[in-house]
């Protein structure tokens, strides 16, 4: 290995982690290590619904991060060219309670003021994208057209194939265990049995974020965020046009119900919003969440629920990304976010573009570390 190149070795291979890597690798002069201390994807990328969009992300500066990335997902699919599980089709949701219906409609006013392409649609409407689907009441519906939703798994398996064509390497089954730090820098990453000499060291290690940094003596505090989303077996395909459907609450002891489905035909489904707190991961609780599922969708028959054990999501202590070089240590970038799947594409190249340029992206000023002193 050339010694001139940088060193940059990234903890961690989720969506975030690996978006980094492939973007790292594609720059002269860099040298890509990847720690991961399960194998790619285990952890909250894995357990994600993956439901990349702008949609209730505030304030206005927030919404427009998510959004420019939202628009990225469709460059970055050329550039690794291959499938990487994106489902076009956008979300649709609905609501059955005035109260809740008129919430609807003003957020969709609020987020068309800012440019998201979304909108208001009848219930005839609703069965034009999905004739398949029973929905109730509707008192209110929309539709964003530019939502998308993706499969983790081989979004990931792309961006490290393409990032090891360049030379990157990927060690899985690797626990970091600590630092080595001198002068204010971390000069090495140790795992349980190797150190790895570095430049820089990129945190994308989601939940473990918070533990790993303070072995640096950085402050990165998180919320516990435990989550479902359940899995099924094969079905029919239940959603011919729309990539994420959000349905109305059966009644007001059930939370709303959110649905997508995969390429092999297998569902995912959760309930409440994608910051709700839900630890049941009984297999009682699937089967309760498929019913409610077949309520509104009878094609899928007679898939079977698969319970998924509760997923503990990345969740910073204020709900925003925090994204940068610690004041505490200056080679260590932070990369922790609760929206990664819909954030990756662009902190995926804007952190190349600070990592190995130097530069400070202003996209990222309300979302730095020392925000946290």
């Amino acid at each position: 290995m050339n010694s001139n190149r940088k060193k940059v070795v990234i903890v961690g291979a989720g969506v975030i982690g690996a978006a980094i890597a492939y973007h790292l690798s594609q720059r002269d002069g860099i040298a890509v290590t990847l720690l991961e201390r399960d194998i790619p994807g285990a952890g909250a990328s894995g357990h994600s619904f993956a439901w990349a969009n702008a949609f209730g992300k505030d304030p206005r500066d927030y919404h427009t991060l998510n959004r420019r990335s939202l628009d990225m997902w469709y460059r970055l699919a050329h550039q690794l060219d291959a499938d990487i599980g994106i489902h076009y089709g956008g979300e649709m949701r609905w609501e059955n309670d005035p109260q809740r219906a008129t919430q609807l409609r003003q957020r969709i006013q609020q987020i068309q003021m800012w440019g998201y392409p979304c909108r208001l649609i009848t219930r005839d409407e609703m069965l034009t994208l999905e004739p398949h689907l029973h929905p109730g009441t509707v008192v209110a519906a929309s539709f964003s057209d530019a939502d998308i939703h993706v499969e983790t798994d081989r979004f990931i398996g792309v961006c490290l194939q393409r990032a090891c064509e360049r030379g990157a390497v990927v060690h899985q089954q690797t626990s970091v265990t600590g630092f080595v730090i001198r002068n204010g820098s971390v000069a090495a990453v140790k795992t349980t049995d190797a150190e790895f000499p570095c430049d820089v060291v990129v945190l994308a290690s989601g939940v473990q974020t918070t533990e790993l940094a303070s072995l640096a003596q950085a402050h990165i505090p998180q919320q516990r965020s435990p989550g479902i989303v359940i899995k099924t077996t094969p079905c029919a395909t239940v959603l011919h046009n729309v990539a994420v459907i959000h349905a109305a609450p059966t009644d007001e002891n059930h939370q709303h119900l959110h649905l997508r489905q995969l390429a092999d035909g297998s569902l995912r489904i959760g309930q409440g919003t994608q910051e709700g707190i839900n630890r049941d991961d009984s297999q009682q609780h699937a089967d309760a969440l498929l019913t409610r599922a077949k309520a509104y969708l009878p094609a899928i028959g007679d898939a079977k629920a698969i319970p998924t054990p509760v997923g503990y999501r990345p969740m910073p202590l204020d709900g925003f990304p925090v994204i940068g070089f610690t004041e505490a240590v200056q080679n260590l970038y932070i990369a922790l976010m609760h929206s990664g799947v819909t954030l990756a594409p662009l902190v995926g190249e804007m952190a190349t573009v600070e990592i190995a340029d130097s530069a400070r992206v202003d996209w990222f000023a309300p979302y730095r570390p020392e925000r946290f002193r």
